[in-house]
C-alpha cells in the first residue's frame, strides 16, 4: 500500500466521529461550564495570559472570554493583577483554588473514561487500548505541531 496514499477506508472520519462524541460525553459529566473549564485548563498549562490571549487560543471573542474570566475571578479561580509591560492589559494567573477546581473536573472525567473502559473492555482489549495512546498522542502532537 502507498503511505501517501489517501485513506479510502474512511479511518479519518470515523476516528474524528468518534474521539468527538467521546468528548462530549465525557464533558456531560462536566461541573463547570465547559468556557471556563478550558479557560482554566490553559492558565494551568500556559502560565498567565490576558483576556486576549485565552480569547485567541480557545478560539472565541474577546467578549466570550471575558465573561468567562469574569465568573473565573467572583469564585476565586482566577486572580488579575496589572500586565508588567502594558498597563492596559490584566494578567490573569489560575489560583490554587482553581488548580484544585480544575483537578477535581480532569478526575472526574478520568473516573467516567475508566468506569467505562472497566466495564466495557477485557484485559486483552484494555491493553490494546493503552496501546493506541501513544498513536492517538502522536497524531495530536503532528495535528497541533507540538
Amino acid at each position: 500500500m502507498d503511505e501517501d496514499a489517501p485513506i479510502e477506508d474512511g479511518l479519518a472520519d470515523e476516528l474524528r466521529q468518534s474521539i468527538g462524541a467521546l468528548v462530549r460525553t465525557v464533558r456531560a459529566a462536566d461541573t463547570m461550564p465547559p468556557g471556563e473549564a478550558a479557560a482554566l485548563g490553559y492558565l494551568d498549562r500556559g502560565g498567565p495570559l490576558t483576556t486576549a490571549d485565552l480569547a485567541q487560543r480557545r478560539g472565541v471573542t474577546h467578549q466570550s472570554a471575558a465573561k468567562s474570566v469574569k465568573e473565573l475571578t467572583a469564585c476565586g479561580l482566577v486572580r488579575a493583577e496589572p500586565h508588567p509591560s502594558d498597563g492596559r492589559k490584566l494578567l490573569l494567573h489560575i489560583t490554587e483554588d482553581g488548580r484544585a477546581r480544575l483537578r477535581d473536573e480532569r478526575a472526574q472525567r478520568a473516573r467516567v473514561i475508566d468506569a467505562a473502559i472497566r466495564d466495557e473492555f477485557s484485559a486483552e482489549e484494555r491493553r490494546q487500548l493503552a496501546d493506541c495512546v501513544g498513536l492517538l498522542s502522536r497524531l495530536t502532537a503532528r495535528l497541533t505541531g507540538r
